[in-house]
């Protein structure tokens, strides 16, 4: 048994003590920021950038590169700032192999009008950020990135595409299944009833949106695997989060077998065909989420290939073997603390996983708060993967500005 597995097991003996000494600690958000109005990070293709030459796509943004024949470039659909003001545009860029005479230019457009540059230049890398002018707000904004170039070993390489704005809101928000939000750091928009002797055995907690089922929503599943030795009333008030934002949440004391969350969701499945039940015909089964701390992630990993599931959601809590992650078919999302016995393990199922995933080590985080710091992360996770937000794919995880990044070590892979 290594050490690791070792301090895991000794932990359900001591977790429950900590844990409610961990219900006062502060909880980790992140930092505030302009509304994201536009972001493409090129890791399924161009999106809405039409390209003219040699430009090609990848895990390292979008590529231009130099030939005699013709000038590559690309250049975005237009990006809509109706009620926007103070925008600033960001991106990465890296020139390499230019000559004396060739160059990279970055130009923007209104309304179709004529590019305005905001960089030319010979050598560059690294990120940049410019304000625009306030005769943009409210308009039509276009990018354009060009590369003046003669080889194909003369390149320009963009990511991190993102347009923000300081003050105004979209008319026309994103939307998902469930009732948007404008902070997932803050309740969700549902009061919350929670039934303590709820699940197959009259064991476990439902926490569950009290008007279930109003205006026509159906509502995702997330069962929950608490830590060892740690009981559902540990994690309370994440619980009542994650179901204030509309999620169905069941949980009960946990093994590192996760059977119980099968049986679990079998019994919810039950619940939404059952008109007595208070769920009837208001759960969304197509949409079901599996995580939990510690133990209760070992026991994540367990069930992971139940057809049924979306994705799955595992903190502070590696397995004990590596082989957890061959169980995976579906998205995955990984929280880890910089003070945690156990990221070690993490970051061995990460090297291990083949899914696509996402991953982050927080800041000052230990064993114990890795779930109250990782919180507001899990609530934005189940809005884009069960309540369809996809906005949040880019927004908050899938690029090197996400509102979760300042948070701790992000990394990620297989998207």
């Amino acid at each position: 048994m290594s050490r690791i597995s070792g301090r895991l097991r000794i932990f359900g003996a001591v977790a429950v003590g900590i844990m409610a000494m961990g219900a006062a600690g502060a909880i980790t958000t992140p930092a505030s920021a302009a509304t994201t109005v536009y972001s493409e990070d090129f890791s399924s293709g161009l999106g809405t950038f039409t390209a003219s030459g040699s430009v090609t796509t990848g895990t390292y943004g979008a590529r231009l590169s130099g030939s005699l024949l013709s000038d590559p470039s690309m250049t975005s659909a237009p990006i809509d700032l109706d009620g926007y003001s103070g925008v600033t545009v960001s991106y990465t860029r890296a020139a390499a192999g230019l000559d004396l005479g060739e160059a990279f230019t970055v130009a923007y457009s209104v309304d179709g009008g004529s590019f305005i540059t905001l960089e030319s230049a010979r050598t560059a890398t690294g990120a940049a950020s410019f304000n625009l002018p306030a005769s943009v707000d409210g308009r039509d904004l276009r990018l354009r990135f060009s590369l003046d170039a003669n080889s194909a070993l003369e390149t320009l390489t963009v990511d991190d595409v993102l347009v923000e704005a300081a003050g105004g809101e979209d008319p026309d928000p994103p939307t998902g299944s469930l009732p948007p939000v404008a902070d997932v750091t803050k309740p969700g928009p549902y009061a919350v009833t929670i039934n303590r002797s709820a699940g197959p055995r009259g064991s476990g907690w439902l926490v569950y949106p009290t008007n279930a089922g109003q205006n026509g929503v159906d509502h995702p599943i997330f069962v929950w695997g608490p830590g060892a030795g740690s009981a559902p009333a540990d994690y309370e008030d994440m619980l009542r989060q994650w179901a204030s934002h509309g999620f169905v949440v069941y949980s009960e004391v946990s093994s590192s077998s996760g059977d119980y969350m099968v049986n679990a969701l079998n019994w919810l499945q039950t619940q939404n065909s059952t008109p007595s039940s208070p769920l009837y015909q208001d759960l969304d089964t197509a949409e079901v989420a599996f995580g939990g701390h510690s133990r209760g992630s070992i026991g994540t990993f367990d069930v992971a290939d139940e057809p049924r599931l979306t994705t799955t959601v595992h903190v502070a809590g590696g397995s004990f073997d590596g082989n957890g992650p061959s169980n995976l078919r579906k998205p995955t999302l990984y929280i880890g603390g910089d003070e945690d016995f156990a990221t070690s393990n993490m970051e061995r199922d990460y090297t291990n996983t083949r899914v696509p995933v996402w991953f982050n080590i927080l800041n000052n985080t230990d064993h114990i708060y890795a779930t109250r710091n990782g919180q507001h992360i899990i609530t934005a996770w189940l809005r884009w993967h069960l309540a369809d937000e996809e906005f949040r794919r880019t927004e908050n995880f899938l690029s090197r500005t996400c509102t979760f990044c300042n948070l701790g070590a992000v990394t990620y892979k297989n998207w």
